[in-house]
């Protein structure tokens, strides 16, 4: 269970409500926005990065092609800070980048620039609808196409990926490390054999006997459509180790990325099982390659995750510039149910990088 997928139904938008900005905003520039006005140019800067053509809140959509086939990949860039630029790589595999709306509460007044990505067969990207394109090494080419279109590098780019996404950070960074300037892993191991272990010898038995065997009953005939699976797993596993919350007071933005969630990318990559993998990630292990990561990583891990902390601690001193940020009271999506935590961790972890400091300590 890379992200706890199975969560697909919840959330109903509500509808979109219609702004006056468009109205507005030209006002607020002609009244702040003078000759001599610092205030007005950086609005201006900030508002227009590139200074020309229609502005579109910072959506850019990106061209990609492999193969024969064309598509186009959904990024949109919250704030302007040319030197700190972080990509966003969500997890699932499978979910979109909207859980980490939560970021813009506090990355934009840090003046950390962001971007959010919908990886190929998500969210608002392309989806191609082809289980052939759900493949490690093809969304590692992916990322790099990103990179390249948004003009990212190692004078500014930091990449962030959480549960898969993590898995994917790593495996940039191993094969692309020389275009980063930072590297953040939030809630992923580095060895999917070691998170099977993890799940079968250490999450499941802290499960009621009798609660464990009926899902493992449930498994074992391929029954994951039955309501009873998900029944089990809300209060017993979600709940306790996906976000600990209670699953009705979710975060708006959580319910509604789970919601959308591309079921045939996650089984194909991770199995239909929420304990362990059986997919194409099964072997995956990047453990020693940890040490060809030459740029300063931090490794995020809490102490109720799906996947081990004390593994993930032990990948900090793999990585050579590496630092390690335990989240005490959270689980997988611990920038939700220990946030304090981990976005102070986080910030902490960039202010340092861009002073020149690694193995920081948090």
């Amino acid at each position: 269970m890379l992200f706890g997928a199975g969560f697909l139904y919840f959330y109903e938008n509500d509808g979109f409500m219609k702004s006056l900005l468009f109205f507005l905003l030209p006002l607020l520039l002609l009244s702040c926005g003078g000759k001599n006005s610092d205030t007005g140019q950086n609005l201006k800067v900030y508002l227009t990065p590139n200074g020309k053509g229609i502005q579109s809140g910072g959506v850019q959509l990106i061209s990609y092609v492999h193969g024969k086939d064309s598509f186009s990949l959904w990024t949109k860039t919250v704030g302007n800070n040319p030197k700190t630029r972080i990509l966003l790589l969500n997890g699932g595999p499978g979910a979109t980048h909207e859980y980490f709306e939560c970021f813009e509460s506090f990355l934009p007044r840090e003046g950390v620039e962001f971007i959010y990505y919908d990886q190929l067969g998500t969210g608002h990207s392309s989806n191609p609808n082809d289980t052939a394109y759900w493949d490690l090494a093809r969304y590692v080419e992916e990322v790099e196409t990103v990179r390249k279109a948004l003009n990212l590098g190692p004078e500014n780019f930091y990449l962030l990926g959480h549960s898969w996404g993590g898995l994917l950070a790593m495996e940039y960074a191993v094969k692309h490390g020389g275009n980063l300037k930072g590297l953040i892993i939030s809630n992923m191991m580095a060895s999917c054999p070691a998170y099977d272990r993890y799940a079968e010898e250490v999450l499941g038995p802290q499960m009621e006997p009798a609660v464990l065997a009926e899902i493992r009953s449930l498994e074992a005939a391929s029954d994951f459509a039955n309501p009873r699976y998900m029944e089990l797993l809300m209060p017993h596993f979600y709940e306790q180790h996906v976000c600990r919350i209670p699953v009705k007071d979710w975060p708006e933005p959580v319910s509604r990325s789970l919601g959308q969630t591309n079921q045939s990318l996650y089984v194909t990559m991770q199995g239909p099982s929420e304990f362990g993998l059986s997919g194409k990630l099964d072997l995956w292990d990047r453990m020693e390659d940890l040490k060809k990561i030459q740029v300063p990583a931090l490794v995020i891990g809490a102490t109720h995750d799906t996947m081990d902390p004390a593994f993930m601690e032990k990948m900090a001193g793999n990585l050579p510039k590496g630092s390690f940020l335990l989240c005490p009271n959270g689980s997988h999506m611990c920038m939700y149910d220990d946030q304090e935590r981990y976005m102070s961790g986080l910030i902490h972890f960039i202010r340092e990088t861009e002073a020149g400091r690694f193995k920081i300590s948090l």
